[in-house]
């Protein structure tokens, strides 16, 4: 089998953002993506996981990944998450290299 070349993006972000980043993830074209309860230490505070939970689920962290072929539709999800998200809200985005079977899985283009 052969790998092919894409771009993940991965956005760190309060749970209460989800629904718009998937929004702007489903706009780009993207097939799909995976959300996940999120935990760690940052420069505002301690974002915990399902250990200890927040007080008010909305303020838990999640970690949104979505993986395109094409690296200018990743740099204009994170470019809009960005833009619209994190005016307010404190958030990470950052792009990775990895390399998949069936790229057909995997449009954005």
């Amino acid at each position: 089998m052969t790998y092919h070349k894409a771009k993940k993006v991965v956005i760190i972000a309060e749970k209460m953002l989800s629904d718009k980043i998937c929004k702007i993830i489903d706009a780009s074209g993207a097939r799909g993506y995976t959300v996940v309860p999120a935990g760690g230490r940052g420069s505002h505070h301690k974002h915990y996981t399902s250990e200890r939970a927040s007080v008010v689920d909305d303020f838990s962290t999640v970690r949104i990944e979505v993986i395109v072929r094409d690296k200018s539709v990743a740099e204009k999800i994170g470019n809009e998450v960005v833009e619209e998200c994190f005016k307010n809200y404190s958030g990470i985005v950052y792009l990775e290299e990895v390399e998949i079977l069936r790229p057909a899985k995997f449009n954005g283009e």
